[in-house]
């Protein structure tokens, strides 16, 4: 498994590469990390992160139709609009993925041999909410991930994913520029942001 860690961390960077970018390119490089990373979480007994990686190749390919169903097709490469949530309507996804964590931390730690369960769920639970605000194009998805991206850190290095933990340190400073490319290209503040 030594080559898997590598390949799925350099398609990890270039995905996120080009999700800051907007390019439509990011969706099949996703589907290609996440069905690696699925390998190796699985072989580590990380198996909320295993699940979630399956789950993540189906979003890949949600965002992959949004992305391309919401765009000005009337112009070739006008893209799907920022939308900004507000603190108002992004708190009830965070809450989703305090409950979605607190129940699969529950279930992994009863139920199964995996190490760290509510550590692992917490950044499950919070990446999938990231992943459909990603979808979604929600400018505060970086800001979720910016917090998943610290636990992350720690969950990996402790479990001797070394190359994965460095990853996602790259992975958080990434999401701080992603944060501000989006909020500078986005067109409207929260207020006046439409409903999706």
């Amino acid at each position: 498994m030594t080559w898997l860690e590598p390949t799925a961390a350099g398609l990890g960077v270039l995905c996120l590469f080009f999700l800051i970018r907007q390019s439509m390119w990011a969706w099949p490089v996703g589907i290609a990390m996440t069905s690696l990373y699925a390998l190796i979480f699985f072989d580590v007994r990380l198996y909320s992160d295993f699940g979630l990686q399956l789950i993540f190749c189906v979003l890949q390919a949600y965002g992959w139709w949004f992305w391309l169903s919401h765009r000005d097709k009337a112009e070739a490469d006008s893209q799907a609009p920022v939308i900004w949530l507000g603190l108002r309507k992004l708190l009830p996804w965070l809450a989703v993925g305090a409950v979605g964590a607190l129940i699969l931390g529950l279930v992994m730690d009863r139920f199964t041999d995996a190490d760290l369960p509510y550590w692992d769920a917490m950044t499950t639970s919070f990446s999938l909410v990231a992943q459909f605000m990603l979808a979604r194009k929600y400018l505060e998805n970086w800001l979720v991930w910016i917090g998943v991206d610290v636990v992350a850190i720690g969950v990996y290095a402790y479990k001797g994913l070394l190359l994965t933990s460095g990853l996602y340190a790259l992975f958080l400073v990434m999401c701080i520029w992603g944060f501000w490319q989006w909020r500078r290209d986005s067109r409207a503040e929260p207020e006046a942001a439409p409903a999706q």
